[in-house]
């Protein structure tokens, strides 16, 4: 972990600047194709950057041709992020690797350790799952861009890989057994629970929202208050509404944040003419995601309404929930008894690289408690022992399934 961290750590604010598709990211993947090749596994980067590593046993013979065991999880980082996200899960799969080499575990299929790519979204998406479950297109490759205007074709270009490649990444599902990832919980109901690790049963559903109200800029000085069109009282009572939309409409699951909000011409002694707003909703369930996001449209239509404002918004996106395979998931958690762990079953607020495989292979997630909830930030951390829970309920359960008759 700390070897890998090493990668994009700025000495200044200690945290961890490892964007996708950058150099100092590639240098992070050559890294693990070394590791993989020391561990005598098969190793490449594929056509987006993916690192894979395979080990096959030289016994059985017919151990190369059964559907292999992955466990993956991201090497990218967010700028300023820190040591774990990700990259746990990579490194507790190469650990899991040397145990069954070190050990001389007779496992009757393969076993693959994925670091995946561009996971955290510099592009708009999670481009290496994407790739390997065959959920990219041509038009989104050609046209997706980072904040910055670096397109995603023109980055991928610059790492020595093209579109084609690209679309080409993608695994066949019948070479899969099942897809395992190791995370960091990156939230604080493990630490209030007291407990060391999460079986994580789905991935909770996302939709974003780009939300506009407008009414007309005036001198905040001599217009009367009765009289204002504000665009900024819009998104205030909005606001002041979500806990209600979430009462009447949602669940426990769900989740509404207003993440970014832009005011129009944005100057102190000028009342806000415009006001844009993203607005993201989450929640485990289709049903209860499309309850709050029709609540949220009338609500924010009332207030157009009381404030003289026009409203409009643009869905940028709609992700449905993912449910992971019950029977993995009970053998996770029949595992997770069985070694006494400290553990509950929970879902997951945030996406990862697993939510893609979830309609095609059976996939587990397993969580490891977040020292104060904490990441996304260079004081991210796990204690090592909690860690250790985790790696050994992932190695456990991978072995299992590798030990599995053909």
């Amino acid at each position: 972990m700390y070897e890998l961290a090493k990668f994009g750590f700025n000495e200044q604010d200690k945290g961890i600047y490892r964007q996708g598709l950058t150099e100092v990211d590639m240098q992070a993947r050559r890294w693990l194709l070394a590791k993989f090749t020391a561990l005598g596994m098969q190793a490449h980067l594929d056509g987006v950057g993916n690192v894979c590593g395979r080990y096959v046993p030289s016994k059985p013979r017919n151990v190369a041709e059964q559907p292999a065991v992955l466990i993956g999880s991201h090497l990218d980082s967010v700028p300023a992020g820190g040591m774990f996200d990700g990259t746990l899960g990579v490194i507790a799969g190469l650990e899991v690797v040397r145990v069954i080499q070190e050990q001389n575990i007779p496992i009757n299929r393969p076993i693959e350790i994925i670091g995946t790519s561009e996971e955290e979204g510099r592009f708009g998406g999670m481009l290496g799952a994407q790739a390997l479950t065959g959920n990219l297109t041509l038009e989104w490759l050609e046209s997706a861009q980072d904040p910055s205007g670096e397109r995603l074709k023109d980055a991928l270009e610059a790492c020595g890989f093209d579109l084609q490649q690209a679309l080409h990444a993608k695994r066949d599902p019948k070479t899969i057994r099942a897809f395992l990832e190791l995370h960091i919980e990156q939230g604080p109901v493990l630490e209030l629970e007291r407990q060391a690790v999460g079986v994580v049963d789905g991935i909770s559903g996302v939709f974003k929202w780009l939300i506009k109200f407008v009414g007309k800029a005036d001198h905040a000085g001599t217009a009367p208050m009765h009289m204002r069109s504000d665009a900024f009282m819009g998104v205030a009572d909005f606001a002041h509404e979500l806990s209600r939309i979430i009462d009447e409409d949602g669940s426990e699951y769900t989740r509404l944040t207003i993440g970014r909000v832009e005011l129009k011409p944005g100057f102190a002694h000028t009342i806000p003419g415009e006001a844009h707003f993203t607005l993201v909703g989450r929640d485990m369930d289709h049903a209860v995601m499309k309850a709050v996001a029709d609540a949220c449209n009338k609500v924010l239509s009332s207030i157009a309404r009381k404030h003289n404002l026009k409203f409009a918004y643009e869905q940028l996106s709609w992700l449905e929930p993912r449910h992971f395979s019950d029977d993995l998931v009970s053998h996770v958690l029949r595992n997770a008894k069985a070694a006494n762990l400290d553990f509950i079953k929970m879902p997951s607020g945030a996406g990862h690289d697993c939510q893609f495989f979830a309609d095609l292979v059976p996939t587990a997630l397993i969580f490891v408690k977040s020292v104060g909830g904490i990441s996304h930030a260079p004081d991210e951390w796990s204690h090592w022992d909690d860690i250790e829970q985790g790696a050994n309920l992932l190695a456990q359960t991978a072995i299992e399934l590798c030990l599995e008759a053909d």
